[in-house]
């Protein structure tokens, strides 16, 4: 898959998923995995281009003892995943042209 498709992807997911509930790295990573490829290396700078972004924000709880940072998808997040599903739909028709077909 293009890289960049990929990064857009990987984006749109996590927000997705953070739509559901708030949620840590780990956590993030595990539920993901069953979906898309994504490391922990790799999530991390992407929740920090989301948080600068303004597309979710961050806040600490303790957890076991330690301080745990959690994700919370913002209003400006919701409307990027919202956005997300109008394009795929422009993207199924794309594919449906090039594979021959009708939508």
């Amino acid at each position: 898959m293009d890289i960049q498709m990929k990064k857009g992807l990987l984006d749109v997911c996590v927000l997705a998923l953070l739509r559901r509930g708030d949620s840590y790295g780990y956590q993030i990573v595990s539920e993901l995995s069953g979906v898309i490829e994504v490391s922990e290396s790799t999530l991390y700078p992407i929740l920090k281009r989301l948080e600068s972004g303004g597309l979710l924000v961050t806040y600490t709880r303790e957890h076991g003892g330690r301080l745990r940072r959690y994700y919370r998808i913002t209003r400006l997040g919701l409307k990027r995943v919202d956005e997300f599903s109008r394009e795929w739909k422009e993207l199924k028709k794309i594919n449906a042209f090039i594979q021959g077909g009708d939508e």
